[in-house]
């Protein structure tokens, strides 16, 4: 048996807080509950200790009696929790620190809210519900991140997420190397532009702003953007939608001009887009055409696209799945009705 103090520092968590064996109750589950909202990146193994192994119901740590067994087992549980819920975090970019980015690489960043029902793809709401809604960019995201981590060794893949504090959603939806960063502006031109800007300012050295409405863009595409701004800052790189806009835009340095006079949501954008750049002496890079899915024609398309017997299988297989199950449950005339 060892006694408070003691005990803490034989198993060497006492270095973590100083005196933290003669803290009052009080004091520690204040630390334990600033941990699990999100002010320590993870929460410390002293902190655990202290909710598995029961310690909690003591008025005063100082002076109790602490089983070595009891330790042992309380720190396994700490230290596999702290692992698994390390694993699933994300790292938060964040402009006021500088460069956080090894030199050399391209942000491959994914424009994206929060997928909550009835907030994303209200354009198919019907004939999805809002729940379904919500799940189909869900599966979108999980399948254009995949594509994004198999572009190449210099590129990284960024969440540019809204609405603020939403970054927990995120955890199993895109992997846990990406990062994230948070959106900001009111509105979309703005967004774009800060979102350019605060990529290139943590350190990539360049970036592509990706929209999370095409899932069926290729991991050639992106590898291609990213092969093309490995060295020429007087260029850009432009992912056209058949819709008229472009599902990517790509840069070595931030033009903000690239962004003004431009009539969003329209089919104007990607002709606008490369004027704004030929306006000052920017070379454009067109990649190949791809489609969003954001009305009921486009979800039709890509139903037919994914689930016909010729399909390729290795085209957005998570949003494969989805649809499959969906028209097996309730028919495609429901969830594709002419």
């Amino acid at each position: 048996m060892f006694r408070g103090r003691a005990a803490l520092r034989f198993f060497g968590v006492d270095s973590f807080v100083n005196d933290a064996g003669t803290r009052p109750r009080k004091w520690i589950l204040t630390r334990i509950s600033r941990a699990d909202k999100g002010y320590s990146p993870v929460v410390s193994p002293f902190l655990c200790l202290i909710r598995y192994s029961a310690l909690v119901a003591n008025e005063n740590l100082a002076g109790r009696p602490l089983p070595i067994r009891a330790l042992r087992k309380g720190l396994t549980r700490a230290f596999q929790s702290t692992q698994k819920h390390a694993l699933r975090m994300h790292r938060v970019l964040d402009r006021q620190r500088g460069k956080q980015i090894s030199a050399g690489f391209c942000a491959l960043a994914i424009m994206t809210k929060a997928p909550r029902a009835g907030t994303v793809k209200t354009r198919l709401q019907p004939p999805l519900t809002p729940s379904e809604a919500a799940e189909l960019n869900t599966c979108f995201l999980r399948d254009i991140a995949a594509v994004i981590s198999a572009a190449g060794e210099r590129s990284q893949g960024v969440g540019v997420f809204t609405p603020v504090r939403s970054e927990k959603e995120y955890e199993g939806i895109l992997p846990s190397h990406f990062d994230l960063i948070p959106q900001r502006g009111n509105g979309f031109g703005e967004r774009l532009t800060n979102a350019a800007d605060d990529l290139l300012h943590v350190g990539f050295e360049s970036c592509c702003l990706i929209n999370s409405d095409s899932p069926t863009a290729t991991v050639e595409a992106f590898g291609e953007a990213v092969a093309q701004l490995q060295d020429a800052d007087d260029r850009i790189v432009l992912g056209p939608s058949d819709d008229g806009g472009y599902y990517l835009i790509g840069m070595r340095k931030l033009n903000r001009h690239l962004f003004e006079e431009i009539d969003w949501s329209t089919e104007r954008v990607f002709a606008q887009t490369d004027e704004r750049a030929r306006e000052v002496g920017l070379k454009v890079h067109v990649l190949p055409k791809f489609y969003d899915v954001d009305d009921g024609a486009t979800l039709r398309r890509l139903c037919e696209e994914l689930l016909r017997r010729n399909s390729r299988g290795d085209i957005a297989p998570v949003t494969t799945k989805f649809l499959a199950e969906l028209i097996a449950r309730e028919g495609w005339e429901r969830l594709c009705p002419q």
